[in-house]
């Protein structure tokens, strides 16, 4: 009872041709022939008058779909009185919608895994006690104990000497991840088989889950293009149709013949294939700790032509190391360092991040500091202790002091200039390691197709040149301003996929035909400006986004072809009469399970896991 009610409430149409189907049955069995028919007709006809109204709509904003082979095919039966097929194609088409919703359900299922996992309660510690409070109630700095096989609650910090957690869901990494006492927990990473404390280091809107799970209600809410790749069909398909249809009626005579071969034109295999095939790609993504935000993005990376990446924090690391510090008229190396430092905190660049790290291992303390702004790209300027600092490109520094100059630089090194008081007083040189993944990354990209790659950097030549050779990469583009890389990016092939990291690399990854976040590190403006996010910290997951998306389309477009094929086929036999309008009815509803068994092979398949890259190799081994 309780699965009829089901039913009802969210397919009421599908409750109601069963209904209908029941009575008209019933009125058969006892022999009412004429009440069974005129029942079925009138049922029907609604159907087909609200079908057609919606068609009209669509029609008149000049969109040519699918329904009206359907809406024809129920005339037709309904003309030559084969109402029992007239109502199995209602029954088709209204349990179209929860055939797909169902189908849907199992594409997606690991996103609603990972929606399904969200944590919902904590253990905070008060004093010798414990108390469960709402995830919600956490506050930073609060000390938490993550129970054994329980989700991490919130972004934080170890307190216990050792922990193990399994980060699948977060980052695709199926082994176990062991942490010493002060590493960073990630939320949503599943606790292993020891209770472990931690402090709180963010509250839950502001850690990494629910980021995650913000990127994947949004790839839920997104719909795969299957207007598009339905359209491709529509006309040509329904052109088919109805030319055999014609020609059967005009050889034969029989007008049956015309219903008989439209009752296997309906269009169900074009409408449900693709939106299941595209959710499936989407939820093999995530599986692979890459969130892909819908079924256009997938289209757009099996189309991919060029792609370009940004430097620091893509191919490389992003963690660059002071190597030098340079000063100039005597000024002291620990001040300019410190001053430096002091100003980067303003800064949400990379390279801030490796200087305050550098000068805190020397053991110095930034100043606080007010008056504080950034320039995309250039650099940052703020007021410390009474001193004008600023802190970044030589072009940056060059407005206020045109003697400022980088010294000699090595392979692979980028320098900052740095000026105090409207004075150069010297640069900090560092050094970033490329990727051990981004050589084969990019001989990858450039073997399954892509024609143009290119790397567009706002460094300078000599570092940008050094590193993009070590990755294979001939097309160098430096000094770029975020203006520069979207002028670029329009200039290069379509479909273009553009690779960053950071809240620089915003605009350009919006002007993008696929934009690709590194997330890792919680990049929040790249993050909601890309097209895709990679939760991990490998740039190669690229190469699983492209070929994910590449099966993902291979797999719709096949899934399609099938319901065509065996359409047509079946047509052409109905045409010499050989396949009755019932018997056509229910053959299509087993060319419909055809196409969608087939569209869920794209849960399965695409690269997703480079177990013989360098990366997998050091994870295997450690």
């Amino acid at each position: 009872m309780s699965a009829a009610l089901s039913l009802a409430r969210n397919y009421p149409m599908v409750a109601w041709t069963l209904a209908v189907g029941a009575v008209v049955l019933g009125l058969l069995a006892a022999g009412s022939e004429g009440p069974a028919q005129w029942t079925a007709t009138a049922y029907v006809a609604l159907v087909v008058v609200l079908t057609g109204i919606d068609m009209v709509r669509d029609m008149m904003r000049g969109h040519w779909g699918l329904d009206i082979l359907a809406v024809m095919a129920m005339i037709a039966t309904l003309a030559v009185g084969e109402y029992v097929a007239s109502l199995i194609i209602v029954l088709m088409l209204s349990g179209g919608e929860a055939l797909e919703d169902f189908a849907a359900g199992r594409a997606r299922s690991e996103l609603t895994a990972l929606l399904d996992r969200s944590p919902r309660r904590a253990h905070r510690v008060a004093g010798e006690a414990l108390e469960d409070v709402d995830v919600a109630a956490v506050q930073v700095g609060d000390e938490l104990l993550v129970r054994p096989s329980e989700v991490v609650p919130v972004d934080g910090e170890l307190l216990d000497p050792m922990a193990r957690l399994d980060e699948s869901s977060l980052t695709g990494e199926s082994l176990p991840v062991t942490h010493a006492r002060g590493d960073a927990l990630m939320s949503g990473a599943l606790n292993g088989d020891l209770a472990v404390r931690m402090r709180a280091t963010a509250v839950a809107s502001d850690s990494q889950y629910q980021r995650i799970l913000s990127l994947v209600e949004e790839a839920e809410a997104s719909k795969a293009p299957t207007v598009r790749l339905a359209d491709r069909f529509a006309l040509p398909f329904t052109a088919v149709s109805l030319l055999i249809a014609g020609v059967a009626w005009w050889l034969s005579g029989d007008p049956t013949r015309f219903a008989e071969v439209l009752v296997l034109a309906t269009p169900c295999p074009l409408l449900i294939a693709a939106p299941v095939a595209f959710m499936g790609g989407v939820s093999r993504s995530a599986q692979t700790g890459v969130i892909v935000k819908g079924g256009a993005v997938l289209e757009a990376l099996a189309g991919l032509r060029s792609a370009a990446f940004d430097k620091t924090g893509t191919l490389s690391h992003g963690r660059p190391e002071l190597t030098a510090v340079h000063t100039v008229d005597g000024f002291d190396e620990d001040e300019l360092l410190r001053l430096s430092a002091s100003a980067e905190q303003f800064s949400s660049h990379v390279l801030a991040s490796s200087i305050i790290r550098a000068a805190a291992v020397r053991g110095l303390e930034p100043a606080p500091g007010g008056e504080a702004a950034e320039t995309a790209t250039n650099g940052v300027r703020a007021m410390i202790e009474g001193h004008d600092v600023r802190v970044g490109k030589l072009g940056f520094v060059e407005e206020v002091d045109p003697r400022a100059e980088f010294p000699e630089l090595a392979a692979g090194e980028t320098a900052v200039a740095v000026a105090v008081d409207g004075r150069f007083v010297g640069s900090l040189v560092l050094r970033d390691e490329l990727r051990r993944e981004a050589p084969e990354t990019v001989a990858a990209l450039q073997s399954v197709g892509v024609e143009r790659v290119a790397m567009l950097t706002g460094d300078n030549a000599s570092t940008a040149q050094a590193l993009a050779s070590g990755a294979g990469i001939e097309e160098v583009h430096a000094h770029l301003l975020p203006e520069d890389k979207v002028r670029l990016l329009r200039e290069m092939p379509h479909p273009v996929m553009m690779v960053g990291d950071g809240v620089n690399d915003a605009p350009v990854l919006a002007a993008a035909d696929v934009g690709v976040a590194m997330g890792a590190r919680g990049a929040t403006a790249a993050s909601e400006s890309a097209d895709v996010v990679i939760l991990r910290d490998d740039v190669g997951r690229v190469v699983d986004a492209v070929d994910i998306g590449r099966h993902t389309f291979r797999v719709a477009i096949t899934a399609i072809w099938i319901g065509v094929v065996l359409s047509v086929g079946l047509m052409l036999i109905a045409a010499f009469g050989h396949i009755p309008a019932v018997v056509g009815a229910l053959t299509q509803e087993l060319v419909d399970l055809a196409c969608i068994l087939y569209a869920l092979r794209a849960r399965r398949g695409g690269r997703g896991s480079r177990t013989g890259s360098p990366a997998g190799r050091d994870r295997a081994s450690a």
